[in-house]
């Protein structure tokens, strides 16, 4: 299944507890069409003692968000944008855009 956004983007969240807050895309899990986003939707998980961590204790971390709550910034007009796919001259398939017209930049690996 294709989705709008990917690993690195920069995402403004629409709805939910964290709603108009941006971060980047840490991880994307495409069966149950859900995102980490850096720093957002925090939740807090007690642990229990184990080799690794013989304290236990209770750690701060993000839980996965659907992906239909999340719209990519478009870096022209620093707003959410609805993000479109057009084929370019050598018919691969690419994101745009719809507020502007301009293509994402795809992140280097």
């Amino acid at each position: 299944m294709k989705t709008h956004i990917k690993k690195g983007d920069t995402v403004q969240i629409m709805s939910g507890d964290s709603k108009g807050k941006s971060g980047r895309i840490v991880s994307i899990d495409k069966e149950k069409y859900r995102a980490i986003v850096e720093g957002m939707n925090m939740i807090t998980k007690h642990n229990k003692p184990s080799a690794t961590s013989p304290q236990g204790g209770i750690v701060k971390r993000e839980a996965p968000l659907h992906i239909s709550k999340l719209m990519l910034i478009d870096p022209k007009s620093k707003k959410p944008s609805r993000v479109g796919r057009k084929k370019d001259e050598t018919g691969k398939s690419v994101r745009y855009y719809k507020k502007s017209g301009e293509l994402v930049k795809e992140l280097v690996k």
